[in-house]
């Protein structure tokens, strides 16, 4: 599948999903447009799986990735072992209605 550009620099794009991906660690749910928390969800998972595998080499994938040390520390402590049994769908889109602004589709992505 290919990668939404939503808009932005390649640079710009990457930034702002490392700190979104960040974030949601960080406080389990955030709330976005619907493209964005679809593009937020697929490096999440990514991340949980590097999480889960916990070897030296996917710990610095992530912390490579993940902008916060602590919310590094936190994916490899707490949020990965609690999805140990589980297979992918670590996260979950719901879609909210319109932005009051602009009329953009805006959703919530949690962590499941």
């Amino acid at each position: 599948m290919a990668m939404r550009k939503l808009g932005r620099t390649s640079d710009h794009r990457k930034a702002m999903l490392r700190a979104m991906v960040t974030f949601l660690l960080e406080n389990g749910k955030i709330e976005t447009t619907v493209t964005r928390a679809k593009e937020v969800k697929s490096e999440a998972e990514k991340m949980i799986t590097l999480g889960k595998k916990g070897d030296l080499h996917s710990k610095r994938q992530v912390f490579a990735y993940v902008t916060k040390e602590a919310v590094s520390k936190k994916l490899f402590d707490e949020i990965a072992p609690k999805y140990s049994d589980r297979n992918g769908g670590y996260t979950r889109v719901i879609k909210k209605g319109p932005r009051r602004g602009d009329a953009a589709e805006m959703a919530i992505i949690e962590l499941v």
